[in-house]
This record gives C-alpha cells, sequence and structure tokens, in this order.
C-alpha cells in the first residue's frame, strides 16, 4: 500500500503474504505433489510404501489414507488434500488413492485457464455444473442396480475392492470374511436399515498362525481371562448376566475419616462390608447365571461367593465389547444388581470358553442363534502384515455395507470414468462461452484413472488410453475398461470387476469440490507472533531495578 512515495506497512514484519496467481498455481502444485506419491498405489498392481515414524515403527501399506495420515506436510493447501483422503474414508471406506489422484488432476486441468487469465470464478462455476452432471450420469446412465440379497453378487463386489489390496492374495477367504461379517451386523428395523461395522464388526487380531485360519466368529472374543483360577473355563448353553457396576465395597469418593471409639465398632464396619457384597452376588445369584460380565472390579470377597455358587466372573471389559456381547447373545447390561430380572439374562449363546493363544488368554461366546453382532479373528505371521490385513479388510466391509444400504454398482477398472468423460465432452458442444473449456476439462481430467491403471501394470498408457477412447466413441461399449494386471482392454461386465456407486459417487464430489475450494483462495498470509514481543513489558519493568542495583 502506497501513500505518496512512502509505503505503509499495515500487516506485522514478521508475516508473510503471497497473493494473486502466485498463489493459485503453488497449491496446484502441492496438490500435483500430493497425488505423484500415491499415483502407484493405484490398482491390482499396486506398489506399497514403506513409512517410518520417529519412533522407529515402520508402516508398509498402499492404502491411500494411511500413507497420508503418516506424512507430515508443511503447504496448507497439501494438508488440505490429505484431508480429504480422511473425509472419503470415514464417509465410504474405500477409493482413497483415486479421490487424491483425481482432485491432483482437476487442479492440473484448471491450471492453463488460470495461466490464460481466465477468472477463477469462471472455472469453479464450470467444474460446479460439470460435477452436477457427473452424479446424474452415474445415478441415471452408467450404474446398474444389484440383488444386495444375493452372495454371488456382493462376493463379486467385494473381490474388486480386494484385488487392488495384499489381502487379494487370499481372494475367496477374505471376500467371505467381509461379507459374513457385513451380513452380521446388519439391521433392519421399521425398514430403516442399518451397518454398523464400527461398532459391532471387531477385528481381532492375533499374531501367529496363517491369514487361512482367519475366521468370523458367529458371536464376540474378547482379550480377558476368569477373576478366580478356579472358576469354570468352559460352559455349554451358558446364562449370561451383564453389568455396569462394581462388585466390590463402595469407596468414598474423596478422603474419610471414621472415628472408632471402641473395638467392636471396627468389626462391625468390616462386618457391613462383608454383608454389602453378599447382599450384591446374592443379587446375582438369585437369577440363576452361569457367567457374568462387569465392566467395573470384581473383589476377593466377591469372588470367593461367585465361586462358592459355581459362577465365572470376568471384570474390567470394555464398554464397546459389552455392547457387543449385549447384541449376541440377548441379554441386556444392568447397572445395580437389585435391578436384575429373568429378561436381562442372555441365553442365545451356545458355548462359553476360554482359549490360550501364545501368551494369552481369550474369551469366547460363540454359537448365538442370531448375533447382530461379530468379532473377525486374524491370524498372521507378523504385526505389520496384521495390520494391513486389517486396513484391507476394513475397505471390504465398508464396500459390502455401501451396496447393502445403496445397491447400484458401476463397471471398474476406468470404465465409467472414460464413459463418463464420453458423455461429458458430448454435453460440453453444446455449451457456449467461456465456460465450456473448463467444463470440458473436467471430464478429461477423469481420464487418469484409467490411464494411472494402464501406468501401474506396465502397460504404454498412450495407446492403451487411445484404443480405450476409440471404444467408447462407439456405441454399446460404456463397461469397457483396462484390465489392471495386464493393461489389457476388456469388457467388465464379462471380466466382473464391479464398483458400489456410492463410492464413485462420493469420489466425484470430495475431488472437484476440493478444486473447486483450493482455486477460490487468492491470498496466504502466514506469520507468527513472537513470544519476545509479548514479554518486552516485563523486561522493562524489571531492567531499572538490575541496573540500579549495579550503579549501587
Amino acid at each position: 500500500m502506497m501513500m505518496g512515495n512512502r509505503p505503509i506497512l499495515v500487516l506485522n514484519q514478521n508475516t508473510k503474504q503471497e497473493s494473486g496467481r502466485k498463489v493459485q498455481l503453488g497449491n496446484i502444485n502441492a496438490a500435483k505433489n500430493v497425488a505423484d506419491i500415491i499415483r502407484t498405489c493405484l490398482g491390482p498392481r499396486a506398489m506399497l510404501k514403506m513409512l517410518m515414524d520417529p519412533t522407529g515403527g515402520i508402516v508398509i501399506t498402499n492404502d491411500g489414507n494411511c500413507i497420508l495420515r503418516e506424512i507430515t506436510v508443511q503447504h496448507p493447501a497439501a494438508k488440505s488434500m490429505i484431508e480429504i483422503s480422511r473425509t472419503q474414508d470415514e464417509e465410504v471406506g474405500d477409493g482413497t488413492t483415486s479421490v487424491i489422484v483425481l482432485a491432483g488432476e482437476m487442479l492440473t486441468a484448471a491450471e492453463p485457464f488460470l495461466q490464460q487469465q481466465l477468472h477463477p470464478t469462471v472455472i469453479i462455476s464450470a467444474f460446479r455444473q460439470a460435477l452436477e452432471d457427473i452424479i446424474n450420469i452415474v445415478k441415471d446412465d452408467v450404474s446398474l442396480p444389484v440383488n444386495a440379497a444375493s452372495k454371488e453378487e456382493m462376493l463379486k463386489i467385494i473381490s474388486t475392492c480386494l484385488g487392488t489390496k495384499m489381502l487379494g492374495n487370499w481372494g475367496n477367504l477374505a471376500c467371505e470374511l467381509a461379507y459374513d461379517a457385513v451380513k452380521t451386523v446388519a439391521v433392519e428395523e421399521h425398514g430403516h436399515r442399518e451397518v454398523d461395522i464400527k461398532r459391532y464388526a471387531k477385528i481381532e487380531k492375533v499374531p501367529g498362525g496363517s491369514v487361512d485360519d482367519s475366521r468370523v466368529l458367529d458371536g464376540v472374543m474378547i482379550n480377558k481371562d476368569v477373576t478366580h483360577t478356579k472358576m469354570k473355563r468352559r460352559v455349554v448353553n451358558p446364562r449370561i448376566v451383564l453389568l455396569d457396576c462394581n462388585l466390590e465395597y463402595k469407596k468414598a469418593e474423596s478422603q474419610t475419616n471414621i472415628e472408632i471409639s471402641n473395638e467392636q465398632d471396627f468389626t462391625r464396619l468390616l462386618q457391613l462390608e462383608e454383608e454389602y457384597i453378599k447382599q450384591i452376588c446374592d443379587d446375582i445369584i438369585r437369577v440363576k447365571p452361569d457367567v457374568v460380565f462387569t465392566e467395573k472390579g470384581v473383589s476377593d470377597l466377591a469372588q470367593h461367593f461367585l465361586l462358592k455358587a459355581g459362577i465365572t466372573a470376568i471384570r474390567r471389559l470394555r464398554k464397546t465389547d459389552n455392547n457387543r456381547l449385549a447384541r449376541a447373545c440377548g441379554a441386556r447390561i444392568v447397572n445395580r444388581t437389585d435391578e436384575l430380572r429373568e429378561e436381562d439374562v442372555g441365553t442365545e449363546a451356545a458355548l462359553f470358553n476360554i482359549e490360550k493363544i501364545g501368551d494369552e488368554y481369550w474369551t469366547y461366546v460363540t454359537g448365538c442363534k442370531n448375533p447382530k453382532a461379530c468379532t473377525i479373528l486374524l491370524r498372521g505371521g507378523s504385526k505389520d502384515l496384521l495390520n494391513e490385513v486389517e486396513r484391507n479388510l476394513h475397505d471390504a466391509m465398508n464396500v459390502a455395507r455401501n451396496v447393502i444400504l445403496e445397491p447400484r454398482i458401476v463397471a471398474g477398472g476406468g470404465a465409467v470414468e472414460m464413459a463418463i468423460c464420453q458423455l461429458i465432452s458430448k454435453k460440453a458442444e453444446s455449451l457456449t462461452g467461456i465456460r465450456k473449456g473448463p467444463y470440458a476439462a473436467v471430464g478429461r481430467a477423469l481420464e487418469v484413472i484409467p490411464r494411472t491403471l494402464a501406468q501401474n501394470c506396465g502397460a504404454n498408457p498412450i495407446r492403451t488410453l487411445t484404443a480405450l477412447r476409440a471404444k467408447h466413441a462407439a456405441s454399446g461399449n460404456a463397461s469397457w475398461g483396462i484390465d489392471g494386471i495386464s493393461g489389457d482392454l476388456v469388457d467388465m461386465k464379462e471380466y466382473g470387476v464391479w464398483e458400489p456407486a456410492a463410492v464413485k459417487v462420493q469420489i466425484y464430489k470430495t475431488a472437484v469440490e476440493t478444486a473447486i475450494l483450493l482455486l477460490r483462495i487468492d491470498d496466504i498470509v502466514s506469520g507468527s507472533k513472537k513470544m519476545s514481543d509479548a514479554d518486552k513489558p516485563k523486561q522493562q519493568a524489571q531492567g531499572p531495578s538490575e541496573e540500579s542495583m549495579k550503579d549501587d
């Protein structure tokens, strides 16, 4: 800002400001760099990344969200790119790599228009219109309905998701695990479907054995042992009680002092404590359970009374484990023992069993009649392998959930992107004015998915993409895409590669909206407020007294 010949500084001298085209092009370059990091992680021939954290731990993965979560970036635009990968993972669970690659390509498509001095608002307006048309095309033209009740069709969709991941080496087993887990936790009440994988499908990783030993339990598995060594470790058709209260004497929340005038009072105090615990145990014994689970502690005296009654007690359960147990065995979690009723007892489990795997004891409650919660037991050679298998299974379960909630699918292998690109290009021809260029550029940007698939499997991307464009230009070939293993062109209907429409729609929405967000930024102000400025008055106040002391 100039006034006469003298500049007036509005911002602090420590503050750095960048504005105009420089900022927009900087944001685009940052987004491109993030996309380039994980571009090789797309498709069945995806490469793995090894990430090391400051403590020396390593993560080996090709999951887009996991890679970006582990790396630290400085540029604000790169940070927002990483954020969209997390959003994609939370919303639909799959497509985290695709969304980053596509968002980077969308911004690359906008770059030439910015260099031609086209206003960002015009580009944004064209991008918005293109996004609306893409969503309508996916819903009306290129997606097909699917029967979510058909196991065969569901397994095909899940195998497409797992084909790009490490767990794809175990093919059928992995698909069965994901399908069984999602089918178990799916609940339909009053016409409303709910598939809560996060809360009710727990993955337990136990190192040892091989991945082939993994299975979905028709019940729940908890890393706990009995509180007393003499308690039963195996009960057939158990009656289960779930508690959320202490089975020990109540302790005061603050410090309490008790004055005792004679020795009988002390004996009476101990007696009251014992009577209280006996009362709690009698309340439990009244409903004749075989197993008691509680989220809180169990005192030695309570263990003694329960052992005498032939009841097994397990303490300090997690709240989430208790909720899963309640859904699996039909019990109800009770907060006060005196409120226990017959209907609170869970009787739907066929077996309560405790096994030792490695050095740890595991409690199994299995054989449940209609479990609405389950545990997936994963076995594997190392912790790194198990962590990657868990991430892959998480994606596969989310894909199954998406299809159950929204039973529409689209062809995979870049077929849907090429089909949309063709339709958007045709539509762009009917547009007039300056928005025509950016609108068509969105369609061309979608070609990055088939192009990357071809690159990652070692095919010639230019030749392959040209052949695929020619295929889609002829009518009736909308389902043709690239075989991500060999790089050949195949009809996805016959090849059997399908993806949930919900995942694709979310990818397009997130990628285009992120591009719009970053294009709207025209100013970056960064600056740090120095502590010394805030502390200066204090130093000045202390200064004279020290000097005066020296003078004296």
